[in-house]
């Protein structure tokens, strides 16, 4: 692991305990990157000299804003966004009660707004940041029984294409990333079938890898000239219209 310098950026990851936040959190603190890893419970991990735990519950404005406000105390600046919190709560339409529909629509969509609000005091000020939005591609192209996550995903897709043509002026810029099925507590609970017709709808015949999706949002939180975009990370080919 990289030690990070007193000039290293700074990451903001949400959603930090699950499989993916920890593949995100693991993978800017080895590329050198100071991390405050947001956890919705008390963290369990152990923070070290790069990586500061937080307690942070994104559908809580208030919560949002005391995590800025912590990291800002701690390290002056806040570089990238990582708007990765995020649940399921796969049923028909016509069965999903109203609070799960709350529920999921609060932490997907409303938590990104949320954070991406408190995250862009400092950014502005800055004239410098990134917000990283993990979307679906449910939201994009749909899935049975995935009507809210899907509706939920979807609105990330306009909230990054709306935030990038206010941000950029000021030097903020806005992409989504689609991290296609990976293998975390979301995806565990699925039946081997479930999984191989996933994997099947896929040119390449497999889903993606937590360690691939890391990479690549660690590359693209260094990019300069990239705003306004959907990056679909695995081989899942949909139509154009």
């Amino acid at each position: 692991m990289t030690m990070p310098s007193s000039s290293a950026k700074v990451v903001l990851v949400t959603g930090a305990a699950g499989g993916l936040g920890q593949g995100l959190v693991s993978e800017f603190a080895a590329q050198g990157w100071r991390v405050a890893a947001a956890h919705h419970h008390s963290p369990s991990q152990s923070a070290t000299e790069s990586i500061f735990l937080l307690q942070l519950d994104v559908i809580h404005r208030a919560q949002a804003e005391d995590a800025v406000s912590q990291i800002l105390t701690r390290w002056g600046r806040l570089d990238v966004l990582v708007n990765n919190a995020g649940i399921t709560h796969d049923q028909p339409l016509w069965q999903i009660h109203e609070a799960d529909w709350d529920n999921l629509i609060a932490v997907n969509l409303k938590g990104a707004f949320n954070c991406a609000q408190a995250a862009l005091r400092p950014m502005l000020k800055q004239r410098e940041g990134h917000i990283i939005n993990l979307t679906s591609f449910s939201g994009r192209a749909g899935q049975r029984g995935q009507a809210t996550y899907a509706a939920a995903k979807s609105g990330l897709f306009g909230l990054t294409a709306s935030l990038a043509k206010e941000v950029g002026s000021r030097n903020v810029r806005v992409n989504a990333v689609l991290p296609g099925v990976l293998p975390t507590a979301m995806t565990a609970r699925l039946k081997e079938k479930q999984l191989a017709e996933l994997a099947a709808a896929n040119a390449l015949h497999r889903v993606n890898s937590i360690a691939e999706v890391a990479r690549f949002v660690v590359f693209l939180a260094t990019l300069q000239n990239v705003s306004g975009q959907l990056f679909q990370l695995d081989s899942r080919v949909a139509r154009w219209t």
